[in-house]
């Protein structure tokens, strides 16, 4: 790989002198704050920095969820953290879809509507009437929206599933194609002469009064504000921040015949979900069962967690036909003690927009808006 110190003049140029904002991670955050910086100051020099040939965290490796919240995952947020809380995520979380559809039209992103069915398995309690209805005064107050939540039994049935005793409809939730969502992010911002560079990794950075320097595996390049956008990966920068990686793995079968499933679902308090693609199950989650190994930044499937997807996929999902398991991946998020994103100004010249906790779809783009409104 060439390094700028091997670069012609123009390149030099072009792409690494005179910047204004240089944004480390070309995912969902990192597209959105280039494409308000622009906004903002449109006669800036704006370079992304990607580490990987794509994307390297979650924003291509998700299962296209719109993340808006199952009512199971809500009453895990309400014991563990304040009720106040909860509902400003949720209400970050539809106005991140809002400010999401406004950067790129629905239809090109293959949104579907589809709504989502939380499952209760046989050995988990049901959820009270009373918390329904709670659930759905708060939901109401957010997104004007009423009876966004109620019990459904009925997609136990018409889907075939085994090993659960009830199910409850999420009206809102929906289904994307996040490898569009990206190219259509990336056409924006190509669009308005942001250059964009893959491959690049970003290893240390140097902060002065006039500006910072990047260590990065091409040479130094120098700009007078670094923006990191890097979510799962930001330690590296951030030592004193709360955030820590943490992987999540999926499977993808191979197509079945006749699949009943439709729609999008999660199971155990959201840490598990799947859904219908090209007639596949995309399933993924368990990382549960593992917190402490799976606090990681490396993509990698363990035995553990592919044997209770596997399990789960066979015996409850589609336990009448046989089904052939494609392949695995992983991808990494950004979680913390406290669930909501790390939106700030580090110090001089740093800014940063991480800790998205697996909500990346709903909430990438409005961190985006808030990070590049925060300079």
């Amino acid at each position: 790989m060439l390094r700028i110190d091997q670069l012609s003049y123009w390149e030099k140029q072009s792409y690494f002198e005179s910047i204004d904002f240089v944004i480390i991670g070309a995912g969902i955050v990192g597209l959105s704050t280039a494409i308000y910086l622009n906004e903002r100051f449109q006669n800036a020099k704006i370079l992304i920095l990607e580490r990987g040939y794509l994307p390297s965290g979650a924003s291509t490796k998700n299962a296209g969820f719109a993340c808006f919240g199952s009512p199971t995952e809500l009453r895990d947020d309400l014991e563990k953290m304040s009720e106040d809380k909860v509902w400003e995520t949720v209400s970050l979380r539809y106005r991140g879809l809002q400010r999401l559809f406004s950067l790129v039209e629905e239809n090109r992103i293959n949104y579907t509507p589809c709504g989502s069915w939380d499952l209760i398995q046989n050995s988990d309690p049901l959820l009270e009437k009373s918390f329904i209805c709670y659930l759905n005064e708060q939901t109401f107050k957010i997104t004007g929206k009423k009876e966004v939540y109620a019990e459904d039994k009925n997609c136990l049935q018409i889907a075939k599933f085994k090993g659960f005793s009830s199910a409850y409809i999420n009206r809102i939730e929906g289904s994307i194609n996040t490898e569009l969502l990206i190219q259509e992010l990336y056409k924006t911002v190509i669009s308005k002469n942001i250059r964009v560079l893959f491959g690049i990794a970003a290893n240390h950075i140097h902060n002065y009064s006039s500006g910072v320097t990047l260590d990065t595996s091409i040479g130094e390049v120098s700009a007078a504000n670094v923006f990191i956008c890097t979510n799962g990966f930001a330690k590296q920068f951030l030592d004193s921040e709360d955030i820590e990686p943490a992987r999540a793995q999926v499977l993808i079968t191979k197509p079945i015949q006749d699949l009943k499933v439709q729609g999008t679902f999660h199971v155990d308090k959201g840490y598990t979900y799947f859904r219908n693609i090209d007639n596949r199950i995309l399933l993924g989650g368990g990382r549960n069962l593992s917190f402490k190994e799976e606090n990681s930044t490396q993509f990698e499937n363990t035995a553990v967690i592919q044997n209770y997807l596997t399990t789960l996929l066979r015996n409850k999902l589609v336990p009448h036909q046989d089904v052939e398991i494609d392949y695995f991946w992983s991808g990494i998020m950004g979680i913390g003690k406290e669930k909501g994103p790390i939106v700030k100004k580090v110090n001089n010249n740093v800014y940063c927009g991480v800790r998205m906790g697996g909500m990346g779809v709903a909430i990438g783009a409005e961190v985006g808006y808030l990070l590049a409104n925060t300079i």
